[in-house]
């Protein structure tokens, strides 16, 4: 099967890419281990693409995800490489009613689900699983945790013609349950044991007069300016604290943790995602699983749990190869913890602090999508001519099925808004706001 990369921007292959595929080819039971960042979602779809029938109209391939974040950007990757396989992405956050309907209308040969919406299906024998021949479990190591054990075991119970498992993590987990399948796995490590955070990642210390470090974080902010920066916390109502903090104090700040609206979630991701949010403030939900290309800094607000928090924290910096920066905000009573191996850089607020910055981007809303047969050629065609924007005014664009998303300078936007009012795209008279 033919596989198209230049979509994802990828135009070779890295070495554990390379081995994967040829790995695939002779092993059944594969464990693949590498640092966050380090390519493993299109290491293990690149060879599933190889085994999957495109003649065969079954459910073939089951992929279970932690999260709904991940099931979703799992499944625009392999829609990204091919249009010749079917995929679907089951999650929970919408009603499995719904769900249901569209899996009879597309009728997947490769499905992506969260444990919980999974075996939902399963249990009202939503999907039919008799041909699915391979099993993969991505951040293996949360999915096998004991709160998703049970589900865990319930899924691949009915599961009954599996002969092909892989397994992914970013950290090596030695223990596999018996319920698997399976013991005997082929182990694919590229995890550097004698590494804990990469070189490539500059670690900071930072230390809060007060015990509550709402304004050192803030300062330290100030003192980044445009620049992405992912704040850690460990609850849901900091989340909530912290963010409405910054927003309150001019920082272009948003907020993502379970509790959350799966729409409120989508949209805080976007916003950070495509520029037009400096900060987003989360749980250590967003350490793992999500597709956020690039961000400069990582910031410990909450000291993070146990060192397989703090390394994939880390790991949403310095992506690829790539350089980012760690900081940690310590109060008066609180010290490094102990597991933290690297010596980090005393990092100090400097005696002028400059007001907040606001982001470069922002994003415009047009009210047309793929369902008008508007694509992103189009809508760079119309901002340029119509619009009056240089290329380098443009960000990213998405096109969804009914309205379009589009990063453009926020210098700018207020002409563009009155250039393009009224007119249409594509011969389609249409809406176009600040999405904000």
């Amino acid at each position: 099967m033919t596989y198209n990369l230049s979509k994802l921007g990828v135009t070779d292959l890295n070495v554990m890419q390379q081995e994967m595929l040829q790995v695939c080819r002779r092993e059944r039971q594969i464990v693949l281990l590498g640092p966050t960042g380090s390519g493993k979602t299109l290491a293990y779809l690149l060879p599933l693409l190889e085994t999957v029938s495109e003649k065969d109209d079954s459910l073939q391939v089951v992929i279970l995800v932690p999260s709904r974040e991940l099931a979703m950007q799992t499944c625009d990757v392999l829609k990204l490489l091919t249009t010749s396989i079917r995929c679907m992405a089951c999650y929970g956050g919408r009603p499995a009613m719904d769900e249901h309907r569209i899996l009879r209308n597309v009728n997947p040969q490769v499905l992506i689900a969260t444990p919980g919406r999974m075996l939902d299906h399963l249990q009202k024998e939503n999907i039919q699983v008799e041909q699915v021949k391979t099993l993969v479990i991505d951040e293996f190591d949360k999915c096998l945790e004991l709160g998703f054990q049970q589900q865990m075991s319930l899924i691949i119970s009915r599961l009954p013609s599996v002969e092909r498992r892989i397994l992914l993590s970013a950290t090596d987990n030695p223990r596999i349950p018996d319920f698997v399948g399976t013991k005997s796995f082929h182990k694919l490590s590229y995890l550097d044991e004698s590494e804990q955070i990469p070189d490539r990642i500059r670690l900071f210390e930072m230390h809060s007069p007060m015990k509550d470090k709402l304004e050192s974080l803030y300062q330290l902010l100030c003192v980044l300016g445009q620049q992405t920066s992912l704040v850690f916390v460990n609850y849901r109502e900091s989340v909530e604290r912290v963010g409405e903090y910054l927003h309150r104090m001019g920082i272009s700040a948003d907020m993502f943790h379970g509790g959350m609206e799966q729409r409120d979630r989508e949209r805080a991701l976007y916003r950070f995602c495509n520029g037009s949010c400096n900060v987003l403030v989360s749980t250590d939900l967003a350490s793992r699983g999500l597709d956020i290309p690039s961000i400069d800094n990582i910031i410990h607000y909450h000291l993070p749990l146990d060192e397989e928090a703090y390394i994939h924290r880390n790991g949403r910096t310095a992506r690829w190869d790539a350089e980012g920066a760690s900081y940690m905000i310590l109060g008066p009573e609180e010290h490094r913890p102990e597991y933290i191996n690297d010596e980090p850089q005393l990092f100090q607020i400097p005696q002028r602090i400059p007001h907040p910055a606001e982001p470069r981007w922002i994003t415009l809303y047009i009210g047309k999508g793929k369902k008008d047969k508007v694509n992103k050629v189009d809508i760079v065609g119309f901002l340029s001519k119509i619009g009056g924007l240089e290329r380098n005014q443009l960000g990213r664009i998405d096109v969804l099925p009914n309205w379009s998303f589009v990063a453009v300078d926020r210098k700018i936007v207020n002409t563009l808004l009155a250039r393009i009012k009224g007119q249409k795209i594509k011969g389609i008279k249409t809406i176009f706001s600040v999405a904000e």
